[in-house]
């Protein structure tokens, strides 16, 4: 792992409610997959597959990538964007 410059951060669950108690405002680091499942889990045609065809789900998953991008996108344009004074 060090030769490729991975860091561990995975903790047992007793040192994460540790940090919880102790920190104020303090968020337990999750995996980019487990947000990326969760921000698509918000799609309801695809938290629950309605749908037959294979074509029609793949359809909803590839829109439901767009719509998380296009509002990352927005997200970071706005934060970039400097502030009329």
């Amino acid at each position: 792992m060090t030769t490729y410059r991975f860091t561990p951060h995975i903790r047992s669950r007793g040192e994460e409610m540790k940090d919880k108690l102790d920190i104020p405002g303090w968020r337990a680091r999750r995996w980019v997959v487990e947000a990326c499942h969760s921000w698509m889990n918000r799609n309801r045609a695809i938290l629950i597959r309605w749908s037959k065809k294979d074509e029609n789900h793949l359809a909803f998953l590839m829109l439901a990538c767009g719509l998380i991008a296009f509002k990352k996108a927005r997200v970071a344009a706005l934060e970039a964007a400097p502030v009329a004074a």
